[in-house]
Formats: C-alpha cells, structure tokens, sequence
C-alpha cells in the first residue's frame, strides 16, 4: 500500500507538470495546446486506475513516456534571441568598460502616449563611473500589495540617470502568466533605459504606482553593482536564458547581483514578494532618511508628482522631491 500511494504521487506530480509544459510549450504548435494536455492527462488517469486494481504497468509505462517528456524537455525547448519580439524588447541593452567609461548600446527612451502608441528610440549613451553619485530602488505596483517590478537607477552628477530592469522579453501577441513563468514561455532580458521610458510609462500610460528609495551602499559596490548589470545583459546576449517566476526573476537577479558585491545577503522571503522589499532593505539598514518603512513608502511614492510632470527635462528631479535620504529635490547624490 505503501509503494502504491508513493507511486501514485509521483504520477499525480508528473500528470500536473506535463499537463501545464505541454500547455505552454506544445511541441506540435498552438493548435495541439488542447489535445496533447488532455491526453496526457488520461494517460495518468489510466496508470492511477490501474493503481487501483493492483497493477503497476501502466504506472511504469506512464513513467517512462514520462522520462521521455523530461529529456523533449530538457533538449527541444530552448531559449533564443532570434523572436519576433515586441517592439520595447526588440533590442538588446549591451556594453563595454574602458577604465571608467561605460558605454551602452541599446537603451530603450521611447517616447510613450498610450500603450500602444509610442515612437521608438534606441540610443547609445556614454557613462562615467566616476561621476556615479546614487542609487536608488524603483518599486511599480499594478495590483497586489506583494508584487511589485523591481528596477535600479544609477544616478550621475552629470545630471543623467540610467535604469536597470530585468525584463520579461514577450513575444509578439504574448500575454503574461506567472504560471507560464515556470514554463519556459518567456525569455529574459537585462534593459538599461532613461527615467522618462521605463518609470514614466509605469505610473503615467499603464497606471501603476510608483515607489523610489535611496539604497545606501559601501563605497565601490554601487560601481561593480552596474557594471555587474553590465555583464549580465553581455552573457544574455551571447546566451539567451529563460525566465522563471521563482528563481530567474526582477528581484532574485538583483538580489544575486548585489550578493557579488556585499557577500552574505541574508536570504528572505521578500526577494520573491518584492512588494515588500523595502522592509528588507529596512533591516538590512540600507535606507537613509526615515525612522520606518512606512515613512519610506509615504516619501518615496512618487505616482502623482511623475503625473504631474509634463516636461521630460523635469521629470527624474520631480519624483525625488521629498523622497527620504535625497537632500534637495535637485539633488542626484
């Protein structure tokens, strides 16, 4: 009884999972999303019913198409850079360092008016590290308190600020799943752009609500952290790599990036609930300027003063206005 229950937990387990990857990565194209599902499905019916009479065979037969679904897994579904893609992830964001100048290629500045009404921009933009003066956590909600999208902002007392996000790189006609996230439906992309594109869009086109918070860092890690930005998006443009809505995502690639920097990051469940990640940074004492979290998230809620904000020129001095640890509202250190 024993052996029965174990082997049909394992085919339960296997029934689920290659439901959903034949789902979301049918080998036959979209037209077998439904048919193949369905078939495997009772084929796991038929190894459990057979459970139930006593018999292992279809339980082992189960299991070895099972095995086989695994290695189709494991060899045929691979990710790529050669898509159709969106068009504000068309481009990948890559780059060079000569001593202290950083030079990107591909950053997005698109100009947005509406979801799908934007005019294209892809510019090459020159960085110098030693005029790097702040780095500050963009945090955007869309619904749910724990869910936010994580991005970094590299201030420069040139008065110029570059974003790092770690994207989901959709395909044309994708919709998101967190589901399809652990199944291989999304490639990632590491994108540098302007204030303007990536956090303007989010609280002034998707209406979302936007957060900024100044990141207090060692001396030098604000450096390595971009160039390890840097770095990142260079490997994915030699070797795509999927998404995955728990191990590959915003927060746990920055968190694995900052951990090069400052070794011994403790692990918490706020890297996957990125909502509260500000409550993280909080204990880890990474925040200047207030005395609770909520003080943070009240002085760093930027939403309306980006609506606000109609000249782009004004935009990245705007939403600092009041947000704690920044001195003045002009203020990029």
């Amino acid at each position: 009884m024993i052996l029965q229950a174990a082997i049909g937990l394992a085919v339960l387990a296997g029934a689920g999972w290659g439901a959903l990857a034949l789902w979301f990565q049918p080998p036959f194209g979209p037209r077998a999303r439904g048919a193949l599902p369905a078939a495997w499905l009772a084929l796991a019916a038929a190894a459990l019913a057979g459970l139930v009479r006593g018999s292992l065979l279809p339980a082992a037969l189960f299991g070895a198409l099972l095995l086989g679904l695994l290695a189709w897994w494991r060899l045929a579904v691979r990710p790529s850079n050669e898509r159709q893609w969106m068009p504000e992830v068309a481009r990948q964001t890559h780059g060079t360092v000569d001593g202290d100048i950083v030079t990107l290629h591909n950053v997005r500045d698109f100009e947005w008016r509406a979801r799908d009404d934007y005019d294209e921009r892809w510019t090459t933009r020159v960085y110098d590290l030693s005029r790097l003066a702040s780095v500050d956590l963009a945090l955007s909600y869309w619904g749910r308190p724990a869910i936010a999208h994580a991005m970094v902002s590299f201030g420069f007392d040139d008065g110029q600020y570059v974003v790092f996000s770690v994207e989901i790189r959709r395909k044309l006609h994708d919709t998101f799943s967190e589901i399809g996230g652990f199944f291989r439906q999304y490639e990632l992309a590491v994108l540098a752009s302007t204030e303007e594109d990536s956090l303007r869009v989010r609280t002034n086109v998707r209406g979302e609500d936007g957060y900024l918070y100044r990141v207090r860092m060692p001396e030098g890690a604000a450096r390595e952290l971009l160039l390890s930005y840097v770095a990142t998006a260079n490997r994915l443009v030699r070797k795509p790599r999927f998404y995955n809505t728990l191990t590959a995502n915003c927060t746990t690639i920055v968190y694995r990036l900052a951990d090069q920097i400052v070794p011994g990051l403790p692990m918490d469940y706020r890297l996957l609930l990125s909502g509260y990640l500000p409550e993280y940074l909080y204990r880890l004492g990474a925040l200047d300027g207030a005395d609770s979290p909520e003080a943070y998230r009240r002085g760093g809620r930027y939403t309306e003063r980006a609506r606000a904000t109609l000249d782009a020129a004004d935009y990245s001095r705007n939403i600092r206005i009041g947000v704690p640890g920044v001195k003045t509202s002009g203020d990029s250190a």
